[in-house]
């Protein structure tokens, strides 16, 4: 089975095969094949050049925040967004993120919501989209991988879709509110209070590499809400205003 480390190296280094344009997005969105002599991926390819502009955020940044949000669940050990590196391909530099083939997708938080069985994963997807700031946390942006099949015990909850996060002025738009106002588990008030650590310390370089994917107000604004977060000690309740992205799907 390849590791991780393997998947994020073939994502850098493998030679891409362009295999079309995906339908329905927002920006230029190609299926991908990434190849090295030992492996081929699936991936999705998000050049910079193929972003619409957004009078929001700035023009040709929502590859770096798709790597940025990677790199969080990564440094969190979450798990929750597919392994995604930031490199040169046919169409310039763009992000490129592993494509979970083996999903549904009548399947997503909608269908999901309230089950137990994707508690956890969901509680962390929420926590994460706070930190992130996320302004489009779709239902269809929730993915269900059926790793082994029919076994509900092999299924598990992938994030996709994170150009439009860290903004510094409050964005949070997201259809999963099931746990607002709810105590934040224990296990993921030590994994917040332990990130905070790494991204105050700059352990391992985190600090410094997210600084090079957005700038230092968006990353001042991911300290402070990570700071409410552990102080306050509950899921966050739906602000005034909209909070809800549209379509919801």
């Amino acid at each position: 089975m390849i590791s991780k480390a393997e998947i994020l190296n073939v994502l850098q280094t493998g030679e891409i095969d362009v295999e079309g344009l995906m339908p329905w997005s927002s920006n230029y969105t190609f299926l991908i094949r990434v190849c090295t002599p030992q492996f081929e991926i699936p991936a999705v390819y998000k050049p910079r050049r193929g972003e619409r502009p957004l009078w929001d955020f700035p023009t040709g940044t929502l590859c770096n925040r798709e790597r940025a949000a990677f790199l969080v669940s990564d440094t969190l050990k979450w798990d929750l967004i597919p392994p995604t590196v930031l490199r040169n391909g046919p169409n310039g530099v763009g992000s490129v993120q592993l494509f979970v083939e083996q999903h549904d997708p009548e399947r997503h938080y909608f269908t999901i919501e309230g089950s137990p069985q994707f508690r956890d994963s969901l509680q962390k997807l929420t926590l994460f989209d706070i930190i992130i700031n996320n302004a489009d946390r779709k239902a269809g942006h929730v993915l269900v991988e059926e790793i082994h099949g029919d076994n509900p015990d092999n299924e598990r909850v992938w994030g996709i879709d994170h150009g439009i996060c860290f903004h510094s002025q409050f964005k949070l738009r997201s259809v999963i509110w099931e746990f607002a106002g709810q105590p934040i588990p224990k296990q993921l008030m030590s994994d917040l209070t332990e990130f905070q650590n790494k991204l105050t310390t700059n352990s391992e370089n985190f600090r410094q590499t997210l600084s090079e994917l957005i700038n230092n107000e968006e990353l001042v604004a991911v300290q402070k809400r990570l700071s409410h977060l552990i102080n306050d000690g509950t899921f966050r309740q739906p602000g005034p205003g909209r909070h809800y992205p549209w379509p919801p799907v």
